[in-house]
């Protein structure tokens, strides 16, 4: 008697297409959401959750910025986490936590939606996002030609990174992990006090 055996394939399992949408589409569906999302490659990204802290040195720096700008010859307007930015050149469009733009918002729309101008950009790193903050979401601000300083924020210790561009394609890096220190922000010739920043919270106690 033989006996014959089979091998079972399970059949392929079809990944779904993803789906993408236009600039238009997007906007039409953020207007009517409760939640926040970015626009990439076509696709429609919810953002995650901002913890406490998170949110309060977003305010904290947007704060300490208006009242240091203020008072310079050139007018700065500073945007809260609500303002989207978009790239013209990758049909993409983002939030930060925080930006300042020098003398006039330009926009892409008529709807002033899709804020183009940034001259400063702060970002609060949390453990989801510090990796494409730090790169995809950085490349994303250089293509815009009047980004010149980014600000990069830990929200769980004292620590604050610069990078201001000091010619096209040349950035300087400055780390500040000092609470009595100054954050510099040389494209627009002001500094902001760390306490300042992370008043209110709790931060983690260095280790010796």
């Amino acid at each position: 008697m033989t006996t014959h055996t089979r091998e079972f394939t399970p059949p392929l399992k079809l990944s779904r297409p993803v789906r993408r949408y236009t600039l238009e589409q997007y906007l039409k569906k953020e207007a009517k959401s409760i939640h926040k999302h970015e626009f990439i490659d076509g696709q429609i990204i919810k953002m995650p959750y901002a913890k406490g802290p998170h949110n309060i040195i977003s305010v904290n720096m947007m704060t300490q910025m208006t009242v240091h700008l203020e008072n310079l010859e050139k007018n700065y307007i500073v945007f809260p986490s609500d303002q989207l930015v978009y790239f013209p050149s990758l049909d993409a469009g983002v939030y930060a936590d925080a930006l300042a733009v020098c003398e006039k918002p330009l926009y892409w729309d008529d709807n002033q939606l899709l804020l183009i101008n940034p001259i400063i950009v702060v970002e609060v790193l949390s453990k989801s996002t510090s990796k494409y903050d730090r790169a995809g979401k950085f490349d994303k601000y250089k293509t815009l030609e009047s980004f010149r300083e980014y600000v990069l924020i830990r929200q769980d210790e004292c620590y604050a990174e610069v990078w201001f561009r000091e010619s096209p394609g040349r950035w300087q890096e400055t780390i500040i992990t000092d609470i009595t220190a100054k954050i510099p922000l040389q494209s627009v010739g002001i500094s902001i006090s760390m306490e300042r920043v992370y008043r209110n919270i709790e931060l983690k106690p260095k280790s010796s």
